[in-house]
């Protein structure tokens, strides 16, 4: 399959903002105006989907308008980039449904993560586009020490040089929509390196437990010369990480896998640093491929941006080095 890169943005370009799971309607107002102005900051122009604050008992809209939004942003030539509001839980209800012929032919960034997971591997498998897992509209509504995020957006959003990830100093797990002014941070310790050793390959996964909903189906991309970038969330813990990563490496294609970067969990997942070393270790399957924990993408914050399909070097020996090469 060839990839495709879609083109970079630049100051004036159109976003617009689509809820392929849950809506608009649940970010509160000071959120919204924080993440505007962000957006007007880098120059960016928002613009937002007819149906994207539908909501019914799940907090999402009926397919059929989660649809109507996707394909219009993308058939729209004057949007340059298309991001979801936030999470939730149903994106994959949405795939036998998408015009895949629509994306092929628009090319253009697609962004979001969590549940949005489920789009982000679908799109690379059916289209070859190269998409990306990182902030949503509603993350950039965070007022304080959203720096990192924003940082990394950019470099990924509006630039084509390489990207050295480089660990955040800080980082926390509030509800900061609920209180912006909460400051309770914790320091960054860094990378846990878990497996030495020296990998390259394509940038596959995000949220585990939605993408294992890929399985077996025709939107898993295939895992050959791949490297997975794998997080979970608090409803994690450290036996539903350790089945879920079992269920992956399962797979008749696992074999072809390079290297495994894995987010930094939140703490009512209680996943220690210790008990996910266990886990990784009691796996043949990993022995011979670098294994790198504690990188900021999952649902703690800041998180990087970082591109589905994208190529990327790993290196978790002495010096341990996390370099996208194209995105």
């Amino acid at each position: 399959m060839k990839k495709v890169y879609p083109k970079k943005l630049k100051k004036g370009d159109q976003i617009r903002v689509i809820a392929p799971a849950r809506s608009l309607k649940i970010i509160n107002q000071e959120t919204r105006d924080i993440a505007n102005k962000v957006f007007s900051d880098l120059g960016l122009r928002l613009t937002f989907g007819k149906h994207v604050s539908e909501s019914d008992e799940f907090c999402s809209s009926s397919i059929n308008s989660r649809i109507k939004d996707l394909h219009t942003a993308f058939k729209d030539k004057n949007i340059k980039a298309v991001i979801s509001v936030i999470g939730g839980f149903n994106s994959n209800q949405l795939l036998r449904y998408i015009d895949w012929d629509i994306i092929r032919k628009n090319p253009k960034i697609f962004c979001g993560y969590s549940d949005i997971t489920a789009l982000n591997n679908a799109i690379f498998t059916k289209t070859g586009l190269v998409n990306y897992s990182g902030p949503s509209y509603s993350t950039f509504g965070k007022l304080l020490d959203n720096e990192y995020t924003i940082e990394y957006f950019k470099k990924c959003m509006f630039n084509t040089q390489p990207i050295e990830i480089k660990p955040s100093k800080k980082w926390d797990d509030r509800k900061w929509w609920v209180d912006q002014k909460d400051r309770k941070f914790f320091r960054n310790t860094g990378w846990q390196i878990i497996n030495r050793g020296k990998a390259k390959g394509t940038i596959l996964g995000a949220n585990l437990c939605t993408f294992n909903l890929l399985q077996g189906t025709e939107y898993f991309p295939g895992l050959k010369n791949s490297i997975l970038f794998l997080e979970d969330d608090y409803e994690s813990n450290a036996v539903t990480f350790d089945r879920d990563l079992q269920s992956l490496i399962h797979l008749p294609e696992f074999k072809f896998v390079k290297g495994l970067v894995i987010g930094r969990f939140q703490k009512a997942s209680d996943v220690s640093a210790k008990a996910l070393e266990k886990i990784i270790k009691s796996k043949k399957e990993l022995a011979k491929i670098p294994v790198i924990a504690n990188v900021d993408f999952g649902h703690t914050s800041p998180i990087i941006t970082f591109p589905i399909g994208g190529n990327i070097e790993i290196d978790s020996s002495d010096k341990p080095t996390i370099r996208i090469t194209s995105h």
